[in-house]
């Protein structure tokens, strides 16, 4: 079968770590796939070559870009439209809201099923409620014309049959996978990070890992550390992603007491994050929404415990206090972080637990092997349609 997938972007985020992970062993199984993808924004990273590396067949599309633009939209769609019909796929798979708008809209006309993927959503409590239900009507009438609906986690699912988006007969969860096999292999305690940081050798960094974006809400992070800093002298934050968000934040760090601002460190966009997972003693994810963040599957495959928001799949992912804590104020995300410093033996066993949840559940193998399930029904389905 012949898949084109589109992506906004081949930035450090979890589309595109699933499709590096997915699209090689989908390969080996038959399919033919071409990847389409736009340009991520400053600070994002970009893993486009390190598809090309991977031997992906990846096509880079004009206009195509996160933000909102007329003229770019128009001639990334032409574009799509004008590659569809020389690649003649015969299953177009989009991702998110921006790629799945133009890939959808392109390939009308086009012979061939289509299958959008829901990585989260932010079609309410992030907008003002007008732009909200402008955004809910379009995904509407997009699921209309769509095969299948694929949501990555079942709180995602359960808020897409619950605006309308589409039946629940239409909508298939298919959680993320990412490639494992180094971060199952990582040996732990190198202090490679903290000398990189200058933090001590026995300081206990908690990772806030990705995009620095207001629906990540990282500046509680910092409260989480005014909050415990006193408290646990070991403690200390480091930011991995970059994003809008970097400069207030490093103004909200600069205006921390001096004994705290040694203790916050921002690392930026880091194309390799695995090596880093070995040095942090714990993840804290502090979002206002979520589909299933890779973050805490990585986390979980590197043997940590997490302290995470209560938002979207994260409760599908952490078993609260034998992985991590959930909470949904940062008095309560301090509370799980402090039981995780308050008992190091213990948070060290949680992490084993959570390797153990996600081995077979979220690697790239399971990934694919649902992927592949997904295309043939679909293809089944349109078959016995015609």
């Amino acid at each position: 079968m012949r898949i084109a997938r589109v992506l906004t972007r081949m930035n450090l985020g979890g589309p595109a770590r699933q499709v590096l992970a997915s699209d090689p062993l989908l390969m080996r199984r038959g399919y033919e796939i071409r990847v389409f993808a736009g340009s991520p924004e400053a600070g994002e990273g970009d893993l486009f070559d390190e598809a090309q590396r991977r031997g992906l067949d990846i096509v880079r599309v004009p206009g195509l870009a996160r933000g909102w633009s007329l003229a770019g939209d128009l001639r990334a769609r032409a574009f799509l439209k004008q590659q569809f019909r020389a690649f003649a796929p015969q299953l177009v798979h989009s991702h998110a809201s921006k790629a799945g708008a133009l890939a959808r809209s392109a390939a009308r006309g086009l012979d061939a099923a289509r299958v959008h993927t829901f990585h989260g959503h932010v079609l309410e409590g992030y907008f003002p409620a007008p732009l909200s239900r402008g955004l809910i009507a379009i995904e509407r009438k997009l699921a209309r014309e769509t095969d299948r609906i694929v949501a990555v986690s079942h709180a995602t699912a359960d808020d897409l049959v619950r605006l309308g988006i589409a039946p629940e007969e239409r909508i298939v969860v298919v959680p993320p996978g990412v490639d494992l096999s180094r971060l199952l292999d990582l040996e732990r305690g190198s202090g490679d990070l903290q000398r990189r940081l200058g933090a001590p050798r026995e300081a206990l960094l908690v990772g806030v890992v990705g995009r620095l974006a207001p629906v990540k809400a990282p500046e509680r992070a910092l409260e989480v550390l005014e909050l415990l800093g006193e408290r646990y002298p070991l403690l200390q934050l480091v930011f991995i992603g970059d994003g809008e968000l970097r400069g207030a934040l490093e103004r909200r760090i600069r205006a921390l007491p001096a004994a705290l601002r040694e203790r916050a460190h921002m690392l930026g966009a880091v194309e390799d994050i695995t090596p880093l997972y070995a040095d942090l003693f714990a993840v804290l994810l502090t979002s206002l929404s979520e589909g299933l963040p890779v973050a805490l599957i990585e986390a979980a495959a590197a043997a940590l415990p997490v302290v995470t928001t209560r938002v979207g799949g994260c409760e599908e992912i952490v078993a609260e206090e034998r992985t991590g804590y959930l909470g949904n104020t940062v008095d309560e995300l301090g509370y799980g972080l402090s039981r995780l410093l308050d008992d190091p033996a213990a948070a060290s066993a949680m992490g084993q637990r959570a390797r153990l949840r996600v081995v077979a559940r979220h690697s790239a193998e399971s990934l694919a092997t649902r992927l592949d399930q997904l295309y043939q029904a679909v293809a089944q389905e349109r078959a016995c349609a015609s």
